[in-house]
């Protein structure tokens, strides 16, 4: 698995980006967003019952994300008309601020190492990549137990304060000094 200090793999995928079937449709690649902070997370299968809450959860904090020069990529194996037929059919998605990518094929969730080996799905891996492309954290949880977005975004503003961050620190405490 890609971890801590690894470049963020390249990738070019189809994603939907609304519910109108006329305008739901673009190509994101790892240029898209340039200069900017990048949260990309992955749930396995859409249509399924613990990856809504998650993904409503980061909808809900996504202007949170955007104050903080950070996008928000959301990406399964699942084609782009399933993801755009599920946000048209499950009421948390409809309107969700951010984009959901198509990792089909299975190309960027190999290359990150977080394909479930018994269910061929992505497992539920989060990853914070800098402006430069640079991993800065990674969380993986089971198939089964969904993650905090809360905690994903006090993990981001500790990032970017470039400075030693205590346990449970929270954006504006202080920080720790070197001796």
């Amino acid at each position: 698995m890609m971890t801590i200090g690894d470049k963020f793999p390249s990738f070019d995928l189809k994603a939907v980006v609304g519910s109108d079937p006329k305008s739901a449709f673009r190509q994101i690649n790892d240029k898209s967003d340039k200069g900017k902070w990048k949260v990309v997370f992955f749930w396995p299968k859409d249509f399924t019952f613990v990856c809504p809450t998650e993904i409503a959860a980061f909808g809900k904090l996504n202007r949170e994300f955007n104050d903080r020069d950070a996008v928000v990529y959301g990406v399964s194996i699942d084609s782009e008309y399933v993801h755009l037929a599920w946000r048209q059919n499950h009421a948390d998605l409809k309107a969700l601020p951010f984009a959901m990518l198509s990792d089909q094929k299975r190309e960027l969730s190999s290359m990150l190492g977080i394909l479930d080996k018994n269910e061929g799905v992505a497992l539920r891996a989060t990853f914070i990549v800098d402006p430069d492309g640079i991993i800065r954290f990674v969380s993986v949880n089971d198939l089964s137990v969904g993650r905090n977005p809360q905690e994903v975004l006090r993990v981001l503003d500790a990032l970017q304060t470039d400075e030693l961050c205590p346990c449970n620190w929270q954006k504006g405490e202080e920080v720790l000094k070197a001796a």
